[in-house]
This record gives structure tokens, sequence and C-alpha cells, in this order.
């Protein structure tokens, strides 16, 4: 059975999803603003042994589609150490988004590092990263990598071989101009997987561009076509709506898929 759970306070991830009814959890291992190594978990033996369903966010300003190196080679190396961390605490996937490239570059330059990223991985001794990376679709920006399905699709030519994942924001897609309907079966047809929803509301309208979440009971989206789009995918949800309801969405889903 899917796991419906949340993106969680990362002091105590275990402690946050049972307070809220959480069946996965979702957390960052350091800070999702710096570029340092994530520091050893104080709960790791827990979450180890947990028999909830762990994920693991990489950090916001990972960006391996950069043409910009000081950006770019830091990406790689925070990917890398993320992934070794997230594997040792038996996480089931590490989330990184999309990322972009500049106005001025050919979003193909862009295409082609997240290439060299994973084909690099696997020349590496351990002959790739340590647990699957999960690309997630992002909601604003003209050349990012995972923003539009016809640029998604070209991402997925070039690195589909090397068996990464998809996260399917509901919150992104709607604002970058995505019908949530059907878009299970228009994912799956790029990339022939899905291995996380994000289930979440947006505060903003369609195709505004924006990454603002929202509660189900206050979001612009019909929150019976976010089920939809869980029903239909069948995989593990994390939901990543604001704390004050989280609870509530949480509830919403079970109910609405079991």
């Amino acid at each position: 059975m899917a796991l419906i759970g949340a993106h969680v306070d990362s002091t105590d991830p275990l402690a946050h999803a049972a307070a809220i009814g959480a069946e996965a959890v979702q957390f960052f291992l350091g800070d999702p603003q710096g570029w340092k190594a994530p520091p050893p978990h104080p709960h790791a033996d827990a979450i180890k042994a947990t028999t909830l369903g762990v994920y693991i966010h990489a950090p916001y300003l990972v960006n391996v589609a950069s043409t910009n190196n000081k950006i770019r080679i830091p990406s790689r190396k925070i990917l890398a150490q993320q992934a070794t961390a997230a594997a040792a605490i038996g996480a089931k996937g590490l989330i990184v988004h999309g990322g972009h490239v500049t106005a001025k570059d050919d979003p193909a330059e862009g295409i082609e590092n997240w290439r060299k990223t994973f084909e690099r991985a696997a020349q590496q001794g351990d002959g790739g990263f340590e647990l699957p990376i999960l690309i997630e679709n992002t909601a604003g920006g003209e050349n990012a990598m995972a923003r539009t399905f016809d640029r998604l699709g070209r991402l997925w030519d070039a690195v589909g071989d090397f068996g990464p994942g998809f996260v399917l924001d509901t919150c992104h897609a709607w604002t970058a101009g995505e019908d949530l309907v059907g878009i299970v079966e228009r994912v799956r047809g790029l990339t022939g997987r899905i291995d996380l929803v994000h289930a979440n509301s947006s505060r903003d309208e369609a195709g505004s561009g924006a990454d603002r979440h929202a509660n189900y009971d206050s979001g612009t989206i019909d929150p019976e076509l976010i089920v939809a789009v869980c029903r239909e995918a069948g995989c593990d949800v994390i939901v990543e709506t604001p704390m004050d309801d989280i609870a509530v969405d949480i509830e919403y889903l079970k109910k609405a898929l079991r």
C-alpha cells in the first residue's frame, strides 16, 4: 500500500510524523540553503530502523544544470554527499529540483550538465549514487529543466538510461501551467515512472509560475484533483502544505484513497 506522509521537522522527524499521522517522512539532513556536507543525524539509528518511508530532500541551492562552475561543481559534490548520508539512514530516495540555466544560456547545456552528473557518478568506484536520485518538477523559470513537460521529456531522453526517479509536485505543475487532469499518464509517457507525489495545493492561480503551497481547504486546486493524481500515480505521497493544517490534509488523503 502506498504511504501517505509529510515533510517534517528534521530535528526529530519520527516524533513529528507521529504527531501528524504521517506514514512517511521527508526532511533535510542539513541546512536547506547551505553547501556544507550533512552532519550525522542524532536519531540516525531510529530512522534507519523505522517502518515509515523515509525520503531526503537535497538543499534548495543544488543546481547541477547550471553553466556556472561555481554553482555546478559544488552542486555535484553536495548531491553526492547527500546521497551517501541519505543511504546510510535507509532513505528510499534523494529528492532534488530539476534546476535551471540563465536567460543567456541554451537549455540544452543544462540538460547536458545533468547527463554529465549521472555519467560521472557512474564512473566512480561504487558505480553511481548510493540510492535513487528523484528529480522533481518545478514551478517557475523559463530556462528550468523540469518546469514544462516538453523540457522534461528532453531531460529524460538524456538521463533516463541512468535510472533516475521522478517526483510529481501538484502545486508546481499547476502553477507551471500543466493540466492536472491526465497528468500521470502524460508524465509516465515521458519518464516511464513516477516514484513520489508531492501532494500540494497552491496559493496562486494556474500558470502563475509561483511556488507557494497551500492547505487543501484554502488553495486554488480542487482537492479532488490532488486525490486523483495520487490515486493514479499509486506511489508514496508526501504532503508539503503549511504546518498549521498539514495533519488535516494527510487525514483527507487517507480517507479519500482508502
